[in-house]
């Protein structure tokens, strides 16, 4: 991401200037990482602005990025704009008394902000007095002094400006008692010396000696103030915001001034915080006026006429209670997440799917786990998949569409990594050019990241590469907190989301089976740790060992085959494959049963030639695992859906549940047709 923050340069840019220049706005804030409403808002701004018309454009990007637009553009153009740099340092991150902000501070998406309704109170609904008396013993402490400004002239820029520093003299409590006992306000502070130009209040408290920034006493307030939005939308924008105003007040011109919480203890501390505050308002659609940082700064006084409009009071404590509240509230918000999408707004014209990177198994953009035992070749597996999508070719009769790959080796020798891909290649009788071109490897062994940390490298290393797919191999190297625990995982697997959000590519990561036989479990549970793992992938592509026959094993050369069972989010899952390893490839044997897994009843059956007693107590045993698979997962489980897992039929299931409680009760069967077997240690 650019490190200077774009969102203030758009105001010096014309929406209407040219379509080119509108569209590669939009290019280039998406490139430099902002949401889809900065763009909106901007567009907004322009004439020439249609509904819809920037989600459009925004999803059509992607297919443009061989000539990326970057945040330089909009730099340029607002220069040629009138805009200029300023000295301050802006980087990436930054800590404000304690909390982290991003360049991402956006709290919230302007063009959703409904304008509120702004009414300025008629003369019978209008108490002037009462407007500055509210505004007085809200801001300041009785015994504070208080700056006034009630006498005008009018300056060469055609702009009413307060004669020299006005008054200063007088304590907040005795302004109040003064208004309180008197008829008019002007008998309490002094009449306007011009209507027209109105009058001015100071927004800190001083110290009876002046008026400039060395007699403020207290670091109390900021001034915000814009006037490039309509009055509704500034304080719709100020109150969405929660900003934590202490008075928001009609200047009687073409801004609402909120008087907002500062709290700084020194003069530094007051500058960088309101530096803060308007960063955060500049990037939420409400543009400050910049020159309103002084903590001696005049404001509105509510309660006179300006040019025949009322500076009035709209109200006092709004928003957060005080800075700190408010820097708590606003990291809250900062969820980095999409707005919501009202289904009216895309479906008559919906956004295209994905491309397909492998054919029926994985989309562009998602993601994909191979799960299989130790020493099943599993790498070997991801090298012909890598090498497939390289070249374009097919791999297990699954055909690939070709691109760039980035293969990250955390756990094999580099000169071993590069000698099995020589293999690879020699045995597929394939040439190395050009898919070596298209294939890129990250040697990390022994260098490996926690995944949260590596993510965020991986992406700024690989934003200008137009990656078709990235493959991690094995996962138990980078993985983030404990495997067993689900929302662990959870944060682990969103890992791979962020990457294939920002970059647009596929995430083919790998790991390895629980201990013991994995035939009798789902594919979906055979990976080792929380079912997180698996269920979180739009692709599950599990190899267990299939049992071979003696003659089998002499006719293929090896000890085991594999089925290849796939589980899809996105497409009909598709039969399971026998496949053998005979080093260094991965083939379909069509001939071989995919059912024979180990620890399966076909599998049982050849790996012993059992009896048939033998099959029954297998068959026993494994009604056992599966059902209490499913009571340890807290699954609801019945007669009938384990006997349609099992196909076997519901007597069978009875005839087991017998005996299984056999000779002490073990499980038990509640009321009605459908009813749920659970343990009798789980009615407590």
């Amino acid at each position: 991401m650019s490190k200077i923050d774009l969102v203030p340069l758009l105001a010096f840019i014309d929406p209407d200037y040219s379509y080119e220049r509108w569209i590669q706005v939009g290019m280039a804030l998406q490139k430099e990482g902002y949401p889809l409403s900065v763009w909106e808002a901007w567009s907004r701004r322009g004439g020439k602005f249609h509904e819809g018309e920037c989600v459009k454009k925004w999803q059509s990007f992607h297919e443009d990025r061989e000539q990326p637009v970057t945040g330089a553009v909009i730099t340029q153009w607002a220069k040629e704009g009138g805009w200029k740099p300023s000295g301050r340092h802006e980087g990436p991150v930054r800590t404000v008394t304690g909390f982290t902000f991003t360049d991402s501070d956006f709290l919230i998406d302007p063009s959703t902000v409904e304008p509120e309704d702004f009414h300025e109170p008629s003369d019978e609904e209008w108490d002037p007095k009462r407007d500055l008396i509210s505004y007085l013993q809200a801001l300041f402490k009785p015994d504070e002094y208080v700056g006034l400004a009630v006498n005008s002239f009018l300056a060469k820029d055609g702009k009413w400006k307060p004669v020299d520093n006005g008054q200063c003299k007088r304590t907040c409590g005795e302004i109040v008692e003064a208004l309180q006992h008197s008829q008019q306000i002007s008998s309490a502070v002094g009449s306007l010396q011009n209507e027209a130009a109105g009058a001015w209040i100071r927004i800190n408290p001083l110290d009876g000696e002046g008026a400039k920034n060395a007699n403020v006493t207290d670091y109390r307030y900021a001034l915000v103030e814009s006037d490039t939005l309509p009055l509704g939308q500034q304080l719709a924008l100020i109150r969405q915001m929660q900003l934590p105003c202490a008075a928001i007040v009609y200047s009687g011109g073409k801004s609402v001034h909120a008087i907002v919480h500062v709290d700084a203890a020194t003069q530094k501390e007051y500058y960088e915080r309101v530096a803060h505050i308007y960063d955060i308002c500049n990037k939420n659609g409400f543009k400050v006026d910049e020159q309103n940082k002084n903590p001696s700064r005049l404001s509105r006084m509510p309660g006179v006429t300006r040019n025949g409009k009322k500076q009035f009071l709209i109200g006092v404590n709004q928003g957060q209670k005080d800075y700190l509240a408010w820097l708590a509230w606003t990291e809250e918000q900062q969820d980095d997440l999409p707005p919501f999408r009202p289904l009216n707004t895309v479906i008559d014209d919906p956004p295209p799917l994905n491309p397909v990177l492998i054919d029926g198994i994985l989309r562009l953009g998602h993601k994909a786990i191979l799960t299989g035992p130790s020493k099943a070749g599993k790498s070997f597996w991801l090298m012909q998949l890598a090498l497939a999508i390289a070249s374009g070719g097919e791999f297990l009769g699954w055909k690939c569409r070709q691109g760039k790959v980035l293969y990250i080796n955390l756990e094999i020798d580099e000169k071993s990594f590069i000698d099995r891909l020589e293999h690879i290649y020699r045995a597929k009788d394939m040439p190395m050019h050009p898919s070596s071109s298209n294939l890129i490897v990250w040697d990390l062994r022994g260098k490996a990241l926690p995944m949260d940390k590596l993510a965020k490298i991986i992406v700024r290393r690989c934003k200008d590469m137009h990656l078709e797919a990235i493959i991690v191999d094995p996962i138990y190297k980078v993985i983030t907190g404990d495997e067993n625990a689900a929302s662990d995982m959870a944060y682990f697997g969103n890992q791979f989301d962020y990457i294939c959000r920002e970059l647009g590519c596929s995430v083919i990561y790998c790991h390895h089976h629980s201990k013991g036989a994995q035939g009798a479990k789902r594919a979906t549970d055979r990976g080792s740790g929380s079912g997180v793992f698996s269920r979180d992938a739009d692709a599950i592509i599990d190899l267990t060992a299939i049992e071979l026959k003696e003659e089998e094993k002499e006719q293929y050369g090896c000890d085991v085959a594999y089925c290849c069972t796939c589980i899809l989010r996105e497409f009909k899952t598709p039969k399971p494959k026998a496949i053998l390893f005979q080093y260094p490839l991965h083939t379909l044997a069509p001939d071989i049963d995919p059912k024979r897994t180990e620890g399966s009843v076909e599998g049982n059956r050849v790996k012993g030639n059992i009896t048939q007693t033998q099959n029954k107590n297998d068959r026993y045993e494994e009604f056992i695992r599966i059902l209490e698979h499913h009571l340890a997962n807290g699954d609801v489980v019945n007669q009938n859906n384990l006997a349609d897992e099992m196909q076997i039929s519901s007597s069978t299931i009875r005839r087991y549940l017998k005996q299984a409680n056999e000779p002490v009760q073990v499980y038990e069967v509640t009321a009605g047709r459908s009813g749920r077997i659970r343990r009798l240690d789980e009615r407590a």
